[in-house]
């Protein structure tokens, strides 16, 4: 899948587990198969596009949040964009300043 914008495809992305759950909440990727359980301090880095052509998603990198069946899930992600991200982010859904 191809998607193009001014800052560039996101192609990594850092989550980071803030809290412990009792039950549920993994991350998972659904094509790999692949349920991360959240952990209070734990990361994950994987990469949003593909290595032979970063304009185009991988599609293996798709992935959900499971319901948290007990507990709380609190985390926080970062997304690496390709270019820079700030200057098409202040210009709005336009894509220009005016």
């Amino acid at each position: 899948l191809k998607y193009v914008s001014p800052a560039g495809h996101r192609i990594l992305t850092f989550f980071l587990y803030l809290s412990d759950v009792e039950e549920g909440g993994e991350t998972y990727f659904n094509k790999l198969d692949l349920a991360v359980k959240p952990k209070k301090g734990k990361a994950l880095v994987w990469p949003s596009v593909r290595d032979d052509n970063p304009t185009y998603w991988d599609a293996r990198m798709f992935h959900e949040a499971k319901d948290v069946i007990k507990g709380k899930k609190m985390a926080a992600n970062h997304w690496i964009h390709m270019n820079d991200y700030h200057t098409p982010n202040d210009w709005g859904c336009t894509g220009s300043f005016t």
